[in-house]
């Protein structure tokens, strides 16, 4: 990989931590937004619930308008919104004596930022590389930052909040500011983009109807496991946040770093997968298998009255088990489609990634308080049929063929 493509990778890298940053570290701030703003714990949420459904309902016309007028036409918008959403937000709670509202204004806002900027990174880097090789190391970079973001986004919101309440709201305008900037001068647009002319909506329509007609069932089945995937980790992550101050009474910035741990694990399970699994689509399949089989052994032996060394062992096993598994998932849907119609298809998926982390929390909820022994049987049985489905339903290329034909061919 030469070193001007690195820089762009570098840049695009900057995005998903961004986002990351400007929603999850916001989380361990929660309490605090209840008491000095005096609201419930369930409108504390939906500080959280606005940001993701508002995403996972336009990342799919985000993936369209990017395929049609390009992805920095689409990421650097949707960046700015994103930023103009955290300066709404901070100022509300900054200078106003009721600032809710404006506070889920500005969420509202940053969910739709979000929507344009991260999903489409992925199809970025698709287009950025020839080589599939590239491209898989590419996507791992990125699986990575978007998981770093995630070990930093606990201990980072604690420290801010520490300062003053909603210096995580303004944060998010800095961040999203040094993305702009770092995507406007170093990622240049592939020459294709500008020279191939582009297809007309009924054509477009054609051509997606075309790939779910020849790949429907693979690329389906990608989807159902990017969602259990991020299902159980944000389910798993939610109960051991629960679990350490009611239990273990860790709390503040030490919580956050021990909830850091299985991610870090994750983070760089992800680097390293993205760089070993080429271009090889069977070593996807199997690292995608191995992956949510891992994951699944080590969540049946979690148990809640476990010491807390223990129980951290076991959720960074499957961690590192998630974390085999995303970036062979985002290698295969990229891979795996045309370019034109690559950021749509990819948007789906990001979409789908999306309702896994709006859904995992209040569903795991509902299990704590209802069946509390049977919540990690729950989640190992899920990691379970991520693997039925990718063995039985996801054919590399030597198997079945993943490039989609011409409509009509």
């Amino acid at each position: 990989m030469d070193k001007k493509k690195k820089w762009d990778l570098i840049a695009l890298a900057s995005i998903p931590l961004v986002m990351t940053l400007g929603n999850s570290m916001l989380i361990p701030v929660l309490p605090i937004i209840e008491k000095e703003i005096n609201i419930s714990a369930f409108q504390s949420s939906l500080i959280i619930t606005v940001y993701s459904v508002v995403a996972i309902i336009l990342i799919p016309i985000a993936g369209y308008l990017s395929d049609k007028i390009g992805r920095k036409k689409v990421i650097i918008p949707s960046l700015i919104i994103a930023g103009a959403g955290g300066v709404i937000s901070a100022y509300a709670a900054w200078k106003m004596e009721n600032p809710y509202f404006m506070i889920l204004v500005g969420r509202f806002l940053q969910g739709i930022g979000a929507s344009g900027a991260f999903p489409v990174v992925i199809p970025t880097v698709g287009d950025m590389f020839k080589d599939e090789t590239e491209v898989s190391e590419g996507l791992g970079l990125i699986e990575t930052s978007n998981t770093f973001g995630k070990v930093l986004s606990p201990i980072l919101g604690a420290l801010l909040a520490v300062l003053i309440w909603f210096i995580p709201f303004a944060a998010i305008p800095v961040l999203s500011l040094v993305s702009i900037l770092l995507v406007l001068f170093l990622v240049k647009v592939p020459k294709e983009e500008k020279e191939e002319p582009k297809k007309g909506f009924a054509e477009f329509k054609a051509s997606i109807k075309d790939v779910f007609h020849h790949n429907g069932r693979w690329i389906f089945s990608i989807f159902i496991i990017g969602c259990i995937n991020m299902f159980v980790l944000f389910g798993f992550l939610f109960h051991l946040s629960s679990l350490l101050e009611e239990k273990y009474q860790v709390v503040g910035v030490n919580k956050g770093l021990v909830l850091a741990i299985p991610l870090l694990f994750l983070c760089i399970a992800s680097y390293i997968c993205g760089k070993k699994i080429g271009e090889n689509k069977t070593y996807m399949k199997w690292a995608i298998v191995i992956g949510n089989g891992a994951a699944a052994a080590s969540l049946l032996f979690v148990k809640t009255d476990s010491r807390l060394w223990l129980l951290v062992a076991f959720l960074s096993i499957a961690g590192i088990g998630i974390g085999v598994s995303l970036p062979s998932l985002d290698s295969l849907i990229t891979e795996g489609v045309e370019k034109d119609v690559r950021g749509s298809v990819t948007s789906l998926y990001s979409s789908m990634r999306f309702l896994g982390v709006a859904a995992g929390p209040p569903i795991i909820a509902i299990l704590m308080a209802k069946y509390p022994g049977g919540l990690y049987i729950t989640l190992a049985c899920l990691s379970a049929l991520a693997v039925l489905v990718t063995f039985f339903a996801v054919r590399p290329s030597n198997e079945e063929p993943q490039v989609t034909p011409e409509p009509g061919n």
